[in-house]
């Protein structure tokens, strides 16, 4: 696998797509996982469940995090800031293998790079939020030693 911060690049790229151009998943992931991704076939498969998770579970997310932007409409949020937190929720809830810091940093990164200049701060604090109401409600299923923390950033 080339890596997986590329994959989520493409995944955020290829749901932007979806979302705001209204490409079917199956173009996104032709045109742009599979394009970009080149012949990394693990990079490519990781991209491709994660846009198919995000898209399959993107009310259910974004009920979640409008409990978590207090006095603010999910609607009204960044919108690749509202994909990058649908994306994150998608790890932390099903990809057991991918421990809850590792998400929670590279939604800050790709905030960082692809969205406003406070992006990464406003993505940390809502992810920590998710994560401990996630944690509390015994929503998150990781398994192995240090795959369950919350962000320290």
């Amino acid at each position: 696998m080339q890596n997986r911060r590329a994959a989520r690049e493409a995944a955020l790229k290829a749901l932007y797509a979806v979302d705001i151009g209204k490409n079917s998943t199956v173009d996104a992931t032709q045109h742009i996982i599979k394009h970009t991704l080149k012949d990394d076939f693990d990079s490519i498969k990781f991209a491709e469940k994660l846009l198919l998770v995000t898209v399959d579970f993107a009310k259910d997310h974004d009920e979640v995090i409008e409990q978590h932007i207090n006095n603010w409409d999910v609607n009204r949020l960044a919108i690749i800031d509202k994909l990058i937190l649908r994306m994150a929720l998608s790890e932390l809830l099903n990809f057991d293998e991918i421990p809850t810091k590792v998400t929670i940093n590279e939604a800050i990164e790709l905030a960082k790079r692809f969205s406003t200049r406070k992006s990464g701060n406003f993505v940390n604090g809502i992810l920590d939020a998710i994560l401990k109401s996630l944690i509390k409600e015994n929503k998150i299923n990781k398994k192995g030693r240090g795959l369950i923390e919350a962000s320290s950033r």
